[in-house]
């Protein structure tokens, strides 16, 4: 093998190391759940991570991308409505309610889909155990604003 040969097969190496090992499983203190994390590249990884930012910096059009990640189903999904859930604790109900104003029902039926099994299989209370709760017991007039028709 020659020098240049062995030069570049340790700069692909070092590459996709650090590609490869810089994802991030928390974001400001928000949990990425290991079935979303582990499934993802680093770009894709880098993209949830932006949009988790700019969500909990209150930016409705980050908040509509989080809902139409790609999430490959089942318990990558659970995974991102607990990140949802996060961002909802972390900015307080009310808050969230605001962030939500104006979005179509279709868009408000996706975040309450998420809220649910993120509530449900999340651990938001971060004692070690999914929580097993419900949007009505936790997030009582979150819940109201996500079912309300749009003009009534």
């Amino acid at each position: 093998m020659s020098p240049r040969q062995l030069i570049n097969i340790t700069v692909a190496s070092i590459t996709f190391i650090l590609l490869t090992s810089c994802r991030q499983s928390k974001v400001d203190g928000v949990i990425i759940g290991n079935a979303l994390y582990e499934n993802q590249d680093y770009a894709t990884n880098k993209r949830l991570c932006d949009i988790i930012n700019r969500t909990l910096d209150k930016d409705q059009q980050a908040l509509i991308e989080l809902t139409e990640f790609s999430c490959g189903g089942a318990a990558g999904c659970y995974d991102l409505g607990y990140v949802l859930t996060q961002i909802i604790n972390r900015l307080g109900e009310k808050e969230f309610i605001k962030l939500i104003n104006g979005l179509t029902e279709k868009q408000k039926n996706e975040i309450n889909e998420l809220i649910i099994v993120g509530l449900e299989y999340g651990d938001n209370d971060y004692d070690g155990k999914m929580d097993g709760t419900t949007i009505s017991a936790t997030f009582p007039e979150l819940e109201q604003a996500l079912t309300k028709k749009n003009g009534s």
